[in-house]
């Protein structure tokens, strides 16, 4: 029997939860199934304690594997777990019995049944009476549910012997409904396609099961999603970077994902070279369990179906396996792959495959692609399968697979143009070692454009350990540097070689420089630095007129001259434009364009910004990498969130997570895209939990730009929902991180505005002011109308801190006008909410309520679902100048002052309220001194009654005192 603890629920399993708490509640049966390791045990204990945490009796059976050999086991646990007598809580009811006294008051030939099966009395060549034992099961849990609800837990029913699984079907027959029921079954038997309230069939064994059907509902435990595979990675502090990588090797097993990221965690595998999860340990014995599930003739159809391009039934049984359909057929009743109606064949966890194929010799693999070459009906696949079923190089063969590389990249598959190419250096015959280098060269920039980085290194490595000119291996590891993604900062050994093999090549010079720009900023977080790097760049590529890495340079110098408030950024940018114009670039990020429409962005000329994206959007689809797309749809979530287009933000950001999780990029930006969508539209609790991710895996990455990028997420975030302390801390993090970057151009990250809001929310009107007073200057020379008025609203909170309540409500009407006028209705109706927060102070109730009114009205035609429920509630203590009393008159207290008021008043010290606010002695005095003059008390007494007397005060008080208050 288990013990009362608190259990969180698991990662992505709320909603199964919910439904299986219905089923127990309506049914009072249930049954968990699902592959080994996909979280049935998880989901049970969720339920058990929540079921202990009121009270419940919880009874634990987990069986194993002997048991279904040793008549009676099963039974007998369950007797062990009623009389555990040391985890037993006292009886709840007056004359309650304990459980052994249930097992003492059982009839005679009813104990004595119970004794054999638990061999405490010798049990005759006869054996126990199986009627007593019947009745003495049946009693005991009837007598059990007669003192309180009890929760039966069974993991492992397939294990169960045959004695207690009739045992047990007897006693579940008579229970009554206070007993509830859950089975957990790993088994082959139930698939996604069985239908939800049927009872599980016979067995293998022919065993019927424990309960009629009618009673029972199968729930299947499904696989989890890439987002849901972050999560909980960052549930197990393991690197979340990788998630969809993990994702896409697990299939969404929790079990084998965590064994994955521990593996790679343990490997120290850094992201750029993770891509081919090469692994062992645990991982690799886990994918071997789930595989021994199959027979071996099933495994030699699944290993052709692994070294398949695209495996189909027909494909497979025309390769050589007759009995493909039968064994495909078994294979997924075991949750190994799942056939669609065409025969097409997916294995439901990607590392299944590698290990068939890892685990399989080399004659075994030959022989596969051998006959799989004769087949397939696709001349490109005809010459992969050729090429990999030898190991002899062929130059005819190798100029083959490079035809079909060039055929690959032509059709758009660009992950199969890499591999090819590679493959195709790899089969070119040692002797011409010149034309195998430029074959890897080759390889190695197709590995680039495709995101490979696995590929990327192969060639490279290959490359360098030949005697290459210092050309190629500069070109071998620029495209190392290309796949590195967000991570550049452990690649410093490669970007010091780059250099010295380039320095009598000027155009490779630039194209270091360029690589060296973008480490500057991205993992140094220099960017006057990178700007330099970048100025060179441009220098050298334009005297040998190479007008494409010279763009691209003009272009980060550009990006750095808009952070550093340099007046030249849009002329630099309109020369890299110009550029552009003669040389196309090979994909919009980091690209002159892109840039273009951020910097429209920052700007808050949004219409021109979205019709900028949506017209490159079509094209990148067809033609563009998925780093692109990925770009563009980030790009446009971040525009339609500050633009008030909620839903279209929301969906656009979702869009370029699953893009990113799916190509096995690092998720940082799209959750920072995902945060900001949320906030807009969706859910503060969501975004919150999505900007804390991107947080996480960008400071795996050592990306500082993105890095601050989610902390400003965050913060703003929190300062919303009324997490002011919180949001003070992270604010003054985002602070930190940008005057450590020399970051000036107050557009491209408004957190001045949010962080003099967080401070006034913290009792530090001084602090915001001289904040608001040090960014306005820059805001005003560099004319940037918007950031000013978002100053203006956080300076109208600081007038009305300061007593200054008609001067605040003045302002804040004309930046509510002058954000309607710059097409920022989100902004607007902030402002508004503020504004009904001075004007209760004012004791201007209606014109209060009227701007709550016309925001309700804003945030309702934007889709902005959290800043309606901010706008639609009383007014709470949710930002700095707050109406701390939820439906009573009007309070002079700030939030701040509020939660030390209320500590008071409950009898705390001004030492123990200082400890508990993490404040000095002092700082409690002076605050406690200024409550006492803005409510004209002079006692604590007093101070009780004062805050006694206000309607509403009870809920202000929970509010204060909530771990959200500080």
């Amino acid at each position: 029997m288990t013990t009362a603890v608190y259990r969180p629920a698991p990662v992505g399993r709320e909603e199964l939860l919910a439904r299986l708490e219905r089923v127990l509640h309506t049914r009072g049966r249930a049954l968990l199934t699902g592959p080994a390791g996909v979280g049935k045990t998880e989901a049970a204990l969720a339920v058990a304690a929540r079921a202990e945490s009121r009270g419940e009796t919880v009874l634990w059976i987990a069986t194993l594997p002997a048991d279904r050999d040793i008549p009676g086991a099963v039974a007998a646990a369950l007797v062990a777990s009623v009389t555990a007598s040391a985890s037993w809580p006292a009886p709840r009811n007056p004359g309650s019995a304990r459980p052994h006294d249930i097992l003492e008051g059982l009839p005679g030939p009813q104990r004595t049944a119970v004794a054999m099966l638990c061999r405490e009395a010798p049990v005759p060549d006869e054996g126990w009476d199986p009627i007593a034992l019947r009745l003495a099961l049946a009693r005991t849990l009837r007598t059990l549910a007669a003192q309180g609800p009890v929760l039966l837990v069974v993991d492992g029913i397939q294990r169960i012997d045959a004695d207690s699984a009739d045992l047990l079907r007897f006693a579940l027959h008579l229970a009554p409904p206070a007993l509830r029921v859950i089975g957990i079954e790993t088994s082959t038997a139930y698939g996604p396609g069985t239908p939800g309230g049927h009872a599980p069939p016979p067995d293998a064994a022919g065993r019927e099961p424990l309960w009629v059907p009618s009673e029972a509902d199968v729930l299947l435990v499904p696989p989890l999603h890439a987002d849901e595979v972050a999560e909980l990675l960052i549930h197990h502090r393991l690197p979340s970077r990788m998630a969809g990588r993990i994702h896409k090797a697990s299939g969404g097993n929790p079990r084998l994902a965590l064994a994955v990221g521990r593996s790679l965690a343990d490997a120290r595998t850094p992201v750029h070279h993770a891509e081919a999860l090469s692994l062992s340990g645990r991982a690799r014995d886990l994918a071997r369990q789930l595989l021994g599930a199959a027979s071996p003739a099933v495994h030699g159809t699944l290993l052709l179906a692994a070294l398949a391009l695209r495996p189909t039934a027909s494909l497979i049984r025309r390769a050589g396996r007759p009995t493909a359909e039968a064994d495909l057929a078994a294979a997924e009743r075991a949750n190994l792959i799942s056939l669609t109606e065409d025969g097409t064949v997916a294995f439901t966890a990607g590392l299944l495959p590698s290990t068939l194929v890892h685990d399989a010799c080399w004659t075994e693999c030959s022989e596969g692609h051998a006959a799989l070459a004769r087949v397939v009906d696709d001349p490109v696949e005809e010459v992969r399968h050729r090429a990999l079923a030898t190991d002899i190089p062929d130059e005819g063969l190798a100029a083959e697979v490079a035809a079909a590389a060039d055929t690959a990249r032509r059709r758009g598959n660009s992950a199969l143009a890499a591999e090819l190419a590679l493959l195709a250096a790899e089969s070119t015959p040692g002797r011409l070692g010149a034309q195998r280098i430029v074959r890897l060269v080759h390889a190695a920039e197709e590995a680039a454009r495709a995101a490979r980085a696995d590929l990327a290194m192969r060639a490279a490595t290959d490359l360098l350990a030949r005697d290459a000119t210092p050309a190629d291996r500069v070109r071998a590891r620029l495209a190392v540097l290309d796949t590195a993604g967000q991570g550049l900062s452990d690649l410093d050994e490669i970007y010091v070689h780059a250099m010295e093999d380039s320095e009598d090549d000027t155009a490779l010079r630039a194209a270091v420089q360029l690589r060296l720009a973008l480490k500057y900023v991205l993992a140094d977080g220099d960017p006057v630095r990178s700007r330099a790097a970048a100025v060179e760049s441009a220098e050298l590529a334009g005297s040998v007129g190479d007008r494409k890495t010279a763009a691209r340079a003009l272009t980060v110098r550009a990006r750095m001259d808009r952070a550093l408030g340099s007046p030249d950024a849009e002329r630099v940018l309109a020369d890299a434009r110009a550029l552009e114009v003669f040389e196309r670039p090979l994909g919009i990020r980091n690209a002159a364009q892109i840039l273009t429409i951020r910097h429209a962005l920052f700007d808050d000329r949004l219409g021109d910004a979205r019709d900028q994206v949506n017209a490159l959007l079509p094209l990148v689809e067809r033609r563009g990498s998925v780093e692109d797309a990925i770009e563009l749809f980030r790009t446009l979530a971040e525009i339609e969130a500050r633009q008030g287009q909620c839903a279209a933000a929301l969906a656009h950001a979702g869009r370029s997570l699953a893009l990113t999780l799916e190509a096995g990029l690092s998720p940082g930006p799209a959750w920072y895209a995902l945060a900001l969508a949320e906030t807009a539209g969706g859910s503060f609790a969501r975004a919150a939990s999505y900007a804390r991710r991107s947080v996480q895996a960008s400071e795996e990455e050592g990306d500082h730009v993105f890095l601050s990028r989610s902390l400003y997420a965050l913060g703003r975030v929190q300062l919303v929902a009324g997490d002011v302390a919180d949001a003070l801390e992270t604010l003054r993090r985002v602070r930190a991180g940008e005057l450590a970057q020399g970051a000036v151009d107050p557009s491209m990250l408004r957190w001045h505005e949010e962080l003099a809001e967080a401070l006034l929310a913290n009792d530090a009107p001084d602090e915001a002011a001289s904040l608001l007073a040090g960014v306005r200057p820059v805001a005003e020379r560099l004319g940037r109308t918007t950031v000013l008025l978002g100053c203006d609203r956080a300076q109208a909170l600081c007038l009305a801190a300061s007593g200054q309540p008609d001067e605040a409500a003045g302002l804040l009407v004309g930046t509510a006008d002058r954000f309607a006028a710059a097409g920022l209705p989100l902004e607007r109706g902030r402002a508004l909410v503020a504004l009904a927060r001075v004007e209760r102070r004012r004791r201007r109730r209606s014109a209060a309520q009227n701007a709550l009114q016309a925001a309700a009205t804003l945030f309702e035609r934007a889709g902005a679902i959290p800043w309606l429920a901010l706008a639609t509630e009383p007014v709470s203590s949710r930002t700095a100048e707050p109406d701390p009393v939820r439906g009573g008159s009007a309070s002079p207290l700030t939030e701040a002052e509020l939660r030390l008021a209320h500590l008071v008043r409950q009898g705390a010290s001004n030492q123990e309220a200082a400890a508990k606010l993490y404040l000095s002695v002092k700082t409690v005095e002076a605050r406690l001194t200024r409550i006492y003059q803005k409510l004209d008390v002079r006692s604590r007494a007093q101070l009780a009654s004062a805050l006694n007397t206000w309607p509403g005060h009870g809920q202000a008080a929970e509010a204060a005192e909530s771990p959200a208050a500080g």
